[in-house]
C-alpha cells in the first residue's frame, strides 16, 4: 500500500456543469469542499455530513450522489451537475426550479438544491415518473419546512411541462 504525505495534492479533471475542471486538491478533500471552496459553486449546501438530508446531492455521470460522501478525486474523468446547472439560462429559472417558485415548493430553500437534484435526474431517466416515484425519490431528503406536498406538485407539473403536456413562458430568476 502506498501512503501519501501529508499535503500531498493530486491533479483532478472532470466536467463540472459543462466547463471542464483541472485542478489539484488533496487526497481527502470531499466532493462538496471542492465544489464550493475550489470553484465556487455555492448552490450545494452542507447539511448533515453523513449522506442522510440530501442537501449535498448532485448528479455525477447521470446519478445522484451525496456530494458529502464523495471524495473529490472519486470525481476524475466524470460529469458533474449542481444545480447551478439546472437554470433555464442567465437570470433564467430551469423548468423544474419554475414549478417549485409556481407551487411555493421552498420556503428556507436549505434543502431545495439536493431535491432538485433529485427530481432532474429521475425525471431525466423517468419524464413520466408517477407520483409514488417522485416521493420515493423524496424519501432521501429532509425538509423541515414544506411538507413535500408543494414539492411533489411542482414535481409532477414540471414533468408534464417536459414531456410537452403543457408550455409556459421561462420564468426570470
Amino acid at each position: 500500500m502506498t501512503r501519501m504525505a501529508a499535503g500531498q495534492r493530486h491533479r483532478l479533471r472532470f466536467v463540472l456543469n459543462g466547463a471542464a475542471v483541472d485542478r489539484e486538491c488533496e487526497p481527502r478533500m470531499l466532493l462538496t469542499d471542492f465544489i464550493r471552496h475550489e470553484i465556487g459553486a455555492t448552490g450545494t449546501h452542507v447539511g448533515c455530513e453523513h449522506g442522510v438530508c440530501g442537501a449535498c446531492t448532485v448528479s455525477i455521470d447521470g446519478r445522484p450522489a451525496r456530494a458529502c460522501l464523495t471524495l473529490a478525486l472519486q470525481a476524475e474523468g466524470c460529469e458533474v451537475r449542481t444545480v447551478e446547472s439546472l437554470a433555464g439560462g442567465p437570470d433564467r429559472l430551469g423548468v423544474l426550479q419554475a414549478a417549485f417558485r409556481r407551487n411555493h415548493a421552498l420556503q428556507c430553500g436549505f434543502c431545495t438544491a439536493g431535491i432538485l437534484m433529485s427530481l432532474d435526474t429521475l425525471l431525466a431517466r423517468r419524464p413520466d415518473a408517477t407520483e409514488a416515484e417522485i416521493r420515493d425519490v423524496l424519501t432521501g431528503h429532509l425538509c423541515r419546512c414544506t411538507g413535500y406536498a408543494p414539492i411533489v406538485k411542482a414535481a409532477l407539473e414540471a414533468a408534464a411541462e417536459l414531456k410537452g403536456e403543457t408550455s409556459r413562458e421561462p420564468v426570470d430568476a
